[in-house]
């Protein structure tokens, strides 16, 4: 009877300290409720329609991928490749990622139907194939280490593996910034002009330290618009995308300076490794308990995945709470409401984005709130402040 309730003990354990870690490391300021707001206030029924149409199936095709990744992670669970660790681990990756390439594109082709992407075929076609090399260096890596441990350390190469996998994760984001991100985009400093001045003044006034502030040549791909911070202390820096400087305002682009330093303000990179860390050693366990004592890679990858999925609903739930404290701070630096609102909507059109996505699909995959939910969020501050 106990060897049976072990696993799902395991598992409910891991998700129970996700928990807690998430409730530990939540914001406790800038989390405002939002005013309620209705999608047609905002957006016409021409534009709702267009983005849910483009939506929805690109959500089935995500299904899909999910689904091919899962057939082919079932086949080698059951037929283990008879291969060196290493090789292994590259053959896993590579072949959970190229399986379900038709599909990606023909996800990619409906993007560019709705002028959403750019990138000619050939470019995609690099990108896929550095993201395969890139992708077994890493397989073998992690398929000969974990492996090593499990043979020397047996039922125990959790507790190894839950500090290497944490590691690991804090040299990645350390290093990806000047190693890998620039074997797929051109980065230069951000040239003198009012959009640097925001960004010094701005981060001037809050007495935050950068790091480097760049563009990223976002348009070669794409004509979405984007920023985000990245790196750890010598690799810190603010990234903009080129078509955010180029298409938005002066006021709107301050709006995504200041929320982008508020995630600088907050150490938000370094709690994003603190949870890892909180939640790894009882995931990792979980992992082992699954797996069993002398396991495949293959089936090492099932049982992890098995894991990780009801984890990662938890950490996206955490990064809704830090993303509603971001964009607070960003109305609070700036004061600039109606400007806000504007961005909200306007990126949600050139990113053909869902503004109101099934409640379902937000609660188990959504990392950021939904547009209505930002706009409700200016509406609500901006009322608390004597606003209209």
């Amino acid at each position: 009877m106990r060897e049976r309730w072990k696993k799902p003990a395991a598992v409910v354990a891991a998700i129970a300290v996700a928990e807690a870690a998430a409730l530990l490391l939540r914001p406790r300021t800038g989390l405002a409720d939002p005013a309620p707001v209705n999608a047609e206030s905002y957006f016409s029924p021409a534009e709702l329609d267009r983005a849910r149409r483009f939506a929805r199936p690109q959500l089935a095709l995500f299904g899909g991928i999910v689904a091919v990744q899962g057939a082919v992670l079932g086949a080698l669970a059951r037929r283990p490749p008879r291969l060196p660790a290493a090789a292994s681990g590259a053959t896993l990756a590579v072949a959970l990622a190229a399986a379900p390439l038709p599909l990606s594109a023909i996800a990619r082709r409906r993007s560019m139907k709705v002028g959403l992407v750019t990138q000619p075929w050939r470019g995609w076609a690099g990108d896929v194939g550095k993201s395969l090399a890139i992708g077994a260096v890493e397989g073998a890596g992690a398929g000969a280490g974990v492996m090593a441990l499990i043979r020397r350390l047996g039922p125990r190469w959790w507790v190894a593996g839950s500090g290497a996998a944490v590691a690991t994760s804090a040299a990645f984001t350390l290093g990806a910034p000047v190693v890998l991100a620039p074997l797929f985009n051109r980065f230069t400093d951000l040239p003198a002009g009012p959009a640097r001045d925001d960004v010094l003044e701005l981060a001037g006034r809050a007495g935050l330290k950068v790091g480097r502030v760049l563009e990223v040549d976002g348009s070669r791909r794409s004509t979405a618009a984007n920023a985000y911070v990245t790196g750890l202390g010598p690799t810190k820096r603010v990234v903009l995308y080129d078509t955010l400087l180029r298409d938005f305002t002066r006021a709107e682009t301050r709006l995504v300076v200041a929320h982008e330093l508020a995630h600088v303000r907050h150490r938000d990179i370094p709690r994003g490794l603190l949870y890892l860390a909180l939640v790894a050693p009882p995931a990792a366990y979980a992992v082992s308990v699954l797996a069993g004592p002398e396991p495949s890679l293959p089936v090492l990858t099932a049982a992890t995945a098995a894991v990780m999925a009801p984890v990662g609903v938890i950490a996206n739930g955490l990064s809704r709470a830090i993303e509603r404290r971001a964009d607070a701070y960003a109305l609070q630096a700036t004061g600039d409401h109606d400007a806000f609102v504007d961005f909200q909507r306007r990126i949600t059109l050139k990113n053909v984005a869902d503004p109101d996505p099934p409640r379902w699909l937000q609660l188990l995959a959504g990392t950021h709130p939904t547009t209505l939910e930002r706009i409700g969020l200016a509406l609500a501050t901006d009322r608390s402040q004597g606003g209209s």
